[in-house]
């Protein structure tokens, strides 16, 4: 399919009645990401968009994020899992974006399901001159629709469409030579006709023959276990033992306690447990940093992909020491 310019209509609820009914063949389903920048959501754009996809928008949950978290590796957007992208931004934004355009539309174009569309809303002419062309090159197909926004579409089959694949290499055979063939099959040849066989159990010993005594109690499911794998268990007894530990580690409990005057109480996973040392120790050594400011005020105002959920609300440059001395509150 030919690849049109067009335009589209600035209201969600519009993109998908105003799109033809023969370009919707297969309507994804799943959630929807709706990307802002701290312009656009100064001047409320971004919370209007947001409000319009909640309200009139596609049915499925709708993920909210900021562009810098998503060019710095703050987050990682999933292969073929959004059924619709909305990029709202501003000129300046778009200005200082320059060459990482190209590589955030690639990293859009995988996070898309086939027949998925990536919306960017309210662009200027210049804007969506530039990126028309990036869109095209990235693999998309651009919806035939008149607005001041851009919808692109991504084809069933990504890898055909995109312009940026691998040269395809033809393989050059070589041409057959039946005598050096006929050479190679007898070089590898391990036995002749006339070769004569022996029985392969007149090598063993009658200690190898014999039964290995267990090193260590083999495990009885219903009796009392007496004793631990050993070092060098054979009787399966040690990946049994891996096995529970692992299960008691996926299910344990931890509390992380605020020792300061008005402190709480949080519980999470044992796996957390890594990512909040490390918050915590960004939060000590002056590190934080917030595109959107709201990092300081606790869980409720963070972010899905926050680096700091789960830690309780602090001021930046202040010490917060957490106990992770018991398991329970």
């Amino acid at each position: 399919m030919a690849p049109t310019a067009i335009w589209a209509t600035s209201s969600p609820a519009e993109f998908a009645s105003a799109q033809p009914a023969s370009q919707q063949p297969h309507t994804p389903q799943g959630p929807v990401l709706a990307i802002g920048s701290l312009t656009t959501a100064s001047n409320e754009q971004y919370q209007r968009l947001i409000t319009g996809l909640t309200t009139d928008g596609p049915k499925g949950k709708v993920e909210r994020q900021l562009i810098d978290r998503v060019l710095d590796g703050g987050m990682t957007l999933l292969a073929t899992h959004y059924s619709a992208i909305y990029i709202i931004l501003s000129a300046s934004d778009y200005a200082e974006l320059g060459a990482r355009i190209p590589s955030l539309i690639q990293v859009l174009f995988t996070s898309l399901q086939p027949h998925a569309t990536l919306h960017l809303v309210s662009l200027s002419s210049a804007d969506a001159s530039r990126l028309r062309s990036e869109l095209l090159l990235a693999g998309f197909t651009i919806l035939p629709l008149a607005s001041s926004s851009l919808i692109a579409q991504k084809p069933a089959t990504a890898a055909a469409a995109s312009l940026k694949s691998r040269s395809i290499a033809m393989p050059l055979k070589r041409k057959a030579d039946g005598t050096s063939k006929a050479a190679k099959q007898r070089l590898w040849t391990l036995e002749t006709p006339t070769a004569s066989t022996i029985d392969p159990t007149t090598l063993l010993t009658p200690s190898d023959l014999a039964r290995p005594i267990p090193t260590c109690e083999p495990f009885v499911d219903g009796e009392p276990r007496r004793k631990k794998a050993c070092k060098n268990c054979t009787c399966g007894l040690a990946e049994l033992e891996e096995e529970e530990t692992r299960a008691a580690e996926a299910t344990q409990k931890l509390v992380a306690v605020d020792v300061s005057q008005n402190g709480g109480v949080t519980e999470f996973d044992a796996k957390e447990k890594e990512r909040i040392l490390k918050g915590l120790a960004d939060i000590q050594a002056g590190k934080v940093t917030s595109s959107c400011g709201s990092c300081f005020l606790g869980d409720a105002f963070r972010c899905a992909s926050c680096p700091y959920l789960g830690l309780p609300a602090f001021e930046p440059g202040e010490k917060v020491e957490i106990d992770f001395g018991s398991d329970d509150i």
